[in-house]
C-alpha cells in the first residue's frame, strides 16, 4: 500500500485518527476499526487493507479517541458509536458519496460498524472476529449474545471467524456469509484461507 495520509478527526469524545490508504481511481471505500484493546496494526486489519487496496478500494483504518489519547479501556458503546459515525461522515465528505462505502473492523470494531451501518449509509459490513458471546468463565449465568447486533444489519455482511474462537461462531443468514479460518479470536494465523471469499465479496459490492 502507498500514499498513506493520517487525518485527525474531531468527534464528540475527542480526536480520532484515520490512516487513509488512497488508490488511484477508486472503485469504493472501506473503513475499518480496531478491537477493544488493540490498534490498527493488527494482522487481520493489515491484510484486509492490503487486499482491498489491491482491488482499487480506498481504505481508512480508524483509531478511536480513547486509543489516540493513549488509553486501552474502550469508551461506552454509545460514545464509540458516536465517534465512529463522526469519522465516517468526515471521510465520506472528503471522498464524496458516489461510490459504495463498506464499513467494518475486528472484534469491538465490528460491533460498532454493525450498530451504525444504517447511520453511516454503508453498502456492506465486514466483520473480523465478531465477538458473538463472551466466554462465561465462572459466571453462573451465560452472558448475553451479541447476535442482535448482527441481525440488525440490513446490508450484505461478511464475517471472518477463527474456527476455535472462544466467543463462538455467528450463524449465516440470507444476507450474512460466514467464513471460517484456522485460529482463535486473535486471527493471528492470518486470513489467507479467506482471501478469495473476501475479494469476491468486495468485488460484488463495488461493482453492484
Amino acid at each position: 500500500m502507498c500514499c498513506v495520509t493520517v487525518l485527525l478527526v474531531d468527534t464528540p469524545s475527542g480526536p480520532a485518527r484515520a490512516h487513509v490508504h488512497d488508490v488511484g481511481e477508486p472503485r469504493g471505500h472501506l473503513v475499518l476499526g480496531h478491537g477493544a484493546g488493540g490498534g490498527v496494526t493488527a494482522r487481520d486489519l493489515a491484510e484486509t487493507a492490503a487486499l482491498a487496496t489491491s482491488e482499487g478500494i480506498t481504505v481508512a483504518l480508524v483509531e478511536q479517541p480513547y486509543r489516540v489519547a493513549g488509553r486501552r479501556s474502550p469508551l461506552p458503546a454509545p460514545r464509540l458509536d458516536a465517534a465512529w459515525t463522526a469519522v465516517v461522515d468526515a471521510l465520506s465528505a472528503r471522498w464524496g458519496r458516489e461510490l459504495p462505502l463498506v464499513v467494518g473492523g475486528r472484534s469491538s470494531g465490528a460491533r460498532v460498524a454493525c450498530r451504525t451501518a444504517g447511520a453511516t449509509g454503508a453498502s456492506g459490513v465486514l466483520c473480523l472476529a465478531f465477538p458473538l458471546q463472551p466466554p462465561q468463565g465462572k459466571r453462573p449465568q451465560p452472558r448475553p449474545s451479541r447476535l442482535p447486533e448482527l441481525d440488525g444489519v440490513t446490508v450484505p455482511t461478511l464475517v471472518v471467524q477463527g474456527e476455535r474462537d472462544a466467543f463462538g461462531i455467528p450463524p449465516p443468514s440470507a444476507s450474512r456469509t460466514v467464513v471460517l479460518v484456522p485460529g482463535d479470536h486473535s486471527l493471528r494465523a492470518g486470513l489467507e484461507p479467506a482471501t478469495p471469499a473476501i475479494r469476491d465479496w468486495l468485488r460484488r459490492l463495488v461493482t453492484s
